[in-house]
């Protein structure tokens, strides 16, 4: 009778967390994305389950100088509700870039991370600056090369 082999599931305890630096300057926002949400959910790990935040931080800084490609730029629109009857409103790309460069970024993560309180819980792993500086130093970050 041949042995069964067990499914390795990592404990909390057992899950190291590194910190990453990603520099979104001159970088195309779905690209930049992407890879961070990868991060976040921990899928670079060998010991990665769906079930479990096994994923890592990731600091962005330059938020400000991320890019999109085509007519996007001009088109493109974020939209939110207040909460109240008829209360949809819509912020164009440019305005949010000149206000809040961060939320830019912030909303690209959100919407590819799982939509529940997993996901929340990974979001809350992403730090966004919209300039060079960023005040995570003593976390010894890696620097994250994302072409």
């Amino acid at each position: 009778m041949a042995t069964l082999e067990k499914t390795f599931t990592p404990k909390a305890k057992e899950i190291t967390r590194n910190w990453f630096v990603v520099d979104a300057t001159d970088k195309v926002l779905g690209r930049i994305a992407t890879e961070i949400a990868r991060i976040l959910r921990g899928k670079h790990k060998p010991e990665y389950v769906p079930f479990i935040d096994t994923g890592d931080h990731v600091v962005v800084v330059n938020a400000e100088k991320v890019m999109v490609t085509g007519k996007k730029s001009e088109q493109k629109k974020y939209y939110r509700h207040t909460g109240y009857p008829g209360g949809i409103r819509d912020d164009k790309y440019r305005e949010l870039l000149e206000k809040h460069p961060e939320r830019i970024i912030q909303k690209a993560v959100r919407g590819m991370l799982p939509h529940n309180t997993l996901g929340r819980q990974m979001f809350k792993k992403l730090r966004v600056y919209s300039g060079p500086e960023h005040r995570h130093q003593a976390q010894q970050p890696t620097i994250l090369e994302i072409s």
